[in-house]
């Protein structure tokens, strides 16, 4: 295991599928990928001000939900954070 894992070089397949993932989301979203990108780059840095995550593997999906009592439909962002380690820094 790298002590630096966001370090680490990332072969071509691994960058073109978390490309088209994110394009895929995104698509569904009706956003750019950039905008994805953003939130998750920003969910990233403050669930890590708390644990430690494993970034490589966040997974974000955005879908749409309808809406209870009507006929519309809402956009529902769902994230997958696979947790490596909760340090215990006195907040519980």
């Amino acid at each position: 295991m790298s002590l630096f894992p966001v370090f680490r070089k990332k072969n071509s397949g691994e960058i073109a599928r978390n490309r088209l993932k994110l394009l895929l989301v995104a698509d569904k979203a009706d956003c750019s990928p950039e905008v994805m990108q953003m939130i998750k780059d920003d969910m990233i840095h403050v669930i890590s001000r708390y644990m430690d995550v494993d970034s490589d593997r966040i997974e974000i999906q955005m879908t749409k939900m309808k809406q209870p009592d009507c006929d519309s439909y809402m956009p529902v962002l769902y994230a997958n954070i696979p947790i490596r380690d909760i340090p215990d820094k006195g907040i519980y």
